[in-house]
């Protein structure tokens, strides 16, 4: 089987086995991937990932003890609990302390032919969502999972990073009519998701002093950490999106002389994904740099590494 694999260095491999389901699981045949910017830092060492990464992904269902999925086309929740444990008795499978990840963690992604997921995971793809639209869904329910967490409606908001993901989160927020500043480095990406209820300004363009009751940080660095903290007002709910290899300083005599929350953010409900896709909430294609075939990953990890990249795609 032909993969993107890790193993202190990334390689395309033409030699790993086709993946075997266990009973429950689901064989997925891969059509197409994007890389995320979590896919970069692992390979810079976080999470010390090694295997196939990659979990941003549309496929095919090619085997599964439920026939009925065999043939349709799905997206898939990463996370993957033990069934066992007190989070998941309570279905919080996100924070089973056992779980394997998609690509992330103790689980090949779908930087490969093909990959396997519990069949409970598997959501099924509408017929009027393309699979360039569909591969967003992961990224996209982990975007409005801030509105999950945070109240957003009648407060100001402020998004650090025009990244794939800042832009994602901006747009949801957006829709759901709360007033949205996103602040990058690129005002030729910020262009593409003009929107009601959304003002999009570069760094020097923030008014000197203006603090917000919500900041949201996913700029992918640390950099963007210390900003937030910055722009964040006394009692103000600060959201980190961004995971890095390589973390920052915190000062915590701020955090509490100014009683800020911090709050972390991770996956969202794919249903909340779709959702989005359906009412035409936001923009995606629009995110698409380019596609690239499999066999080529190394060269689209490259491109997706560069400054000001767009969302890259693997075929």
């Amino acid at each position: 089987m032909n993969a993107i694999y890790y193993d202190g260095k990334l390689t395309y491999r033409t030699d790993l086995p086709e993946p075997q389901r266990a009973k429950g699981e689901a064989l997925i045949k891969v059509t197409l991937r994007g890389i995320c910017r979590t896919d970069l830092e692992l390979t810079k060492g976080y999470m010390n990932f090694r295997g196939v990464p990659g979990h941003e992904f549309v496929g095919i269902v090619e085997d599964a003890d439920d026939k009925t999925l065999i043939g349709g086309r799905v997206v898939g929740d990463i996370n993957c609990g033990c069934g066992e444990c007190p989070e998941c008795r309570i279905d919080d499978e996100h924070h089973c302390q056992n779980r394997t990840v998609l690509g992330i963690l103790g689980r090949d992604g779908a930087f490969a032919e093909k990959l396997t997921l519990p069949e409970k995971n598997l959501h099924t793809v509408p017929d009027f969502i393309s699979d360039e639209e569909a591969v967003f869904i992961e990224p996209l329910s982990a975007a409005f999972r801030v509105a999950e967490q945070v109240k957003v409606i009648n407060n100001d908001v402020l998004v650090l990073g025009d990244g794939k993901l800042g832009l994602l989160i901006a747009q949801s927020l957006a829709f759901l009519r709360a007033d949205v500043v996103l602040c990058g480095r690129h005002p030729e990406k910020m262009e593409l998701i003009q929107m009601a209820n959304l003002t999009t300004k570069t760094a020097d363009e923030l008014l000197p002093n203006k603090k917000y009751s919500v900041v949201i940080e996913a700029t992918g660095s640390k950099e963007g950490f210390l900003t937030a903290m910055e722009r964040i007002k006394p009692r103000g709910k600060l959201v980190i999106k961004s995971t890095l290899a390589e973390q920052p300083y915190v000062d915590l005599n701020q955090i509490i002389v100014d009683e800020i929350s911090i709050i972390g953010s991770r996956c969202g409900s794919f249903e909340q994904g779709i959702a989005l896709l359906e009412q035409k909430g936001v923009k995606v294609k629009e995110l698409i740099q380019k596609t690239y075939r499999l066999e080529k990953g190394l060269k689209a990890f490259e491109e997706a590494g560069k400054t000001g990249a767009l969302k890259i795609l693997l075929a």
